[in-house]
């Protein structure tokens, strides 16, 4: 079906100052950095507000004015870094702040703080007065939105056939842009990609309202695909995720707008995808991938009977609003990625076995039919973590882009901070 593909290239675009204006910030995520020549401090303030970052020569850490109260933050074990720092960053995202130095080598996080019980940091009010402030022996500011410190979740983006869009014969991609952290520091993000080079540039950023409560977010996990004039944009709720809280679910919620979502930062309006589970066990849903094909709509997902247990799934209907569910490959346990494309005339679902499936379902590429009966596999290299499938058609050959599991920003941001693109092409 396909030819044995091999990694001809990894990228790691990291930026803590995504390209772009400094202002309107419509989400939680932005940052400030700039160049050491002493002690310095960092802030973004809004209101009453004001949110701190600082090097005092030695170490770095945080401090927080909110409510009529001042609390300092300082990590013991990594606030002092071993050697000279000649850069300070200081970024939120979603609910939680953090500070960063780097001398001659990458960012590495000194210091973290959630804000949740301190700010409501994704109210649409608080943000609109959101802004960057700096003092002490520093220069060549910087400050905008966030950026990333890796890229996962990597997805081309589609017309609504499910064939690729493409930009001045630039391929478009969507990717969760990593924070220092997990879920709840991540959003999604649209790059070009050269398909000669595999250079790829950072187009936009997208950030999402919720149906059922007010707030911006940093959904993710998303597929953006060009319906005739209007852009569908399927994202996955986990930019508020918390496994310990009670009820803890993941949702799919799909957007639908005229603007130019290949440029800028953008906050869409959205509404529930409501994606079927009948006689499965579901405690979230995510990973959407929509193709409209002559008989109607196909959505590939990941369903879980439980935290962390998933297993990709396939919806069809007339519409997106009446979608039952066709099938659903239970007899995985760690799969997700779920993409619909058509190969060779016929219409297949592919995904990713994580290495913590069931033994022959590991660390592979899984093609299935529409019964997502399993009818073969990419021959390919799998990096570490859970890479999509993303196979990108290149003139009479293929470009297949993934990622992988490596981590950025040191020890205390812990899991979350992947990964690198990887990009393979037949051999």
């Amino acid at each position: 079906m396909l030819p044995r593909f091999e990694v001809v290239a990894r990228r790691r675009p990291v930026d803590l100052v995504a390209p772009g204006p400094a202002a309107p910030l419509l989400a939680p995520y932005a940052a400030v950095t700039a160049a050491l020549d002493g002690p310095a401090t960092l802030e973004l303030t809004s209101g009453e507000v004001r949110l701190s970052g600082a090097y005092d020569g030695t170490g770095a850490g945080l401090q927080v004015t909110a409510g009529g109260r001042t609390t300092t933050h300082r990590s013991r074990r990594h606030g002092r870094p071993d050697g000279p720092v000649t850069e300070l960053g200081l970024t939120l995202t979603g609910t939680h702040l953090s500070v960063l130095t780097r001398a001659d080598g990458p960012w590495t996080v000194r210091g973290r703080v959630d804000l949740a019980d301190r700010v409501d940091t994704r109210a649409e009010a608080w943000l609109a007065d959101l802004a960057p402030a700096s003092r002490g022996a520093l220069t060549d500011v910087r400050a905008g939105g966030f950026g990333q410190l890796g890229l996962r979740d990597v997805r081309q983006v589609t017309h609504a056939d499910g064939t690729t869009y493409r930009l001045d014969g630039r391929v478009l991609l969507t990717a969760t842009s990593a924070g220092p952290g997990f879920f709840d520091t991540a959003h999604t993000s649209v790059w070009s990609l050269d398909p000669v080079t595999l250079e790829l540039s950072h187009r936009a950023d997208l950030f999402f309202r919720r149906p059922e409560r007010p707030g911006a977010f940093g959904d993710h996990a998303t597929h953006l695909v060009r319906d005739g004039e209007r852009w569908l944009v399927a994202t996955s709720t986990w930019g508020d995720f918390d496994r310990r809280r009670a009820g803890a679910t993941v949702a799919v919620t799909l957007a639908e707008t005229n603007a130019d979502l290949l440029a800028g930062r953008h906050l869409l309006d959205t509404r529930p995808l409501v994606l079927p589970t009948t006689g499965l066990r579901s405690v979230g849903v995510w990973d959407p991938h929509l193709v409209r094909t002559d008989d109607g709509w196909l959505v590939g997902f990941v369903t879980a009977p439980r935290f962390f247990r998933f297993h990709p799934a396939l919806a069809a209907g007339p519409a997106l609003d009446s979608l039952s569910l066709r099938s659903a490959a239970t007899d995985r346990i760690a799969t997700e990625g779920t993409t619909v494309m058509e190969l060779d005339g016929a219409w297949r679902v592919l995904a990713s076995d994580g290495r913590d499936g069931r033994r022959g379902q590991r660390r592979g590429y899984p093609v299935f039919d529409l019964d997502l009966q399993q009818v073969g596999a990419l021959d390919a290299p799998y990096p570490t973590n859970i890479p999509w499938p993303t196979l990108v058609p290149d003139s009479d050959s293929w470009l297949l882009v993934g990622f992988n599991g490596r981590p950025y920003g040191g020890p205390l941001p812990g899991y979350g901070t992947h990964g690198d693109v990887v990009f393979a092409r037949p051999v």
